[in-house]
């Protein structure tokens, strides 16, 4: 039976469908990520008009068909409109999109995703923030979301808790420097373990309330990317757009 539904969400991508109607991605902490139609959204002066692009971030009221989602009423309270007054910001804004769209799921409490979305933009507006810290933290908090985050909290060969002085790809994680030997490994600074390990273990809430040095950006920024082309190996379309920060 068909019936209206409201969830909390955000507008990750929106697509013309027609002449006048477009199709938007929501990813909504109740029902994580949803597709749903929205009529007239192309019209001038329909109410759903701002609410159905990308960034706006509310409470949809939608139309829960056998198969499809009609989006019907929004109650929007934020739509980071400074974004769109920076090509940099909203480049990167939109991998931001890309990212959550990615690897959000259908029929998921998707919450911690959500909320992690949500901040990482706020943090992005602020301007408080260089651009390479921002996608690191977010990079990995997402692994972390998806419980697919590398070991940064013991080694992986004896189990030692100090002493992580190494990194190996291999292994997905740290190595002590007893085992680095037979494990192999690159060397990481102590800064960027305490980074990670601060990372992946602090709620969303607490997450954008450190800055690193110059150096331990660099650094942390190539160990994720390494990681991702390593294990992931999916390239998202918004990273060409990306300034080099």
């Amino acid at each position: 039976m068909a019936f209206n539904i409201i969830v909390t969400g955000m507008v990750l991508s929106a697509i013309p469908v027609g002449e006048y109607d477009k199709r938007i991605t929501i990813l909504t902490k109740e029902r994580g990520k949803i597709t749903a139609f929205v009529r007239g959204a192309r019209r001038s002066g329909n109410q759903m008009m701002a609410a159905a692009n990308p960034f706006a971030f509310g409470e949809f009221e939608v139309y829960q068909g056998k198969n499809t989602y009609t989006a019907v009423r929004a109650e929007i309270k934020n739509y980071f409109r400074e974004l769109s007054l920076d090509y940099d910001r909203v480049c990167l804004g939109y991998y931001f999109l890309e990212v959550a769209e990615y690897y959000a799921q259908e029929n998921a409490i998707e919450t911690e995703r959500l909320k992690l979305l949500y901040q990482t933009l706020r943090a992005l507006e602020s301007g408080k923030f260089h651009f390479r810290l921002l996608r690191s933290i977010y990079e990995l908090k997402n692994m972390a979301i998806n419980g697919e985050y590398p070991n940064v909290f013991s080694c992986l060969r004896c189990g030692k808790k100090e002493d992580l002085t190494f990194f190996s790809m291999r292994l997905r994680g740290c190595i002590c420097s007893s085992c680095q030997q037979e494990a192999g490994g690159t060397p990481i600074s102590s800064s960027l373990l305490y980074a990670m390990q601060f990372i992946i273990s602090t709620p969303v809430e607490r997450l954008f309330t450190f800055v690193l040095s110059e150096s331990v950006e660099e650094e942390l920024s190539r160990i994720l990317s390494e990681y991702r082309n390593h294990y992931e190996g999916h390239h998202f379309k918004s990273e060409e757009f990306l300034a080099k920060t």
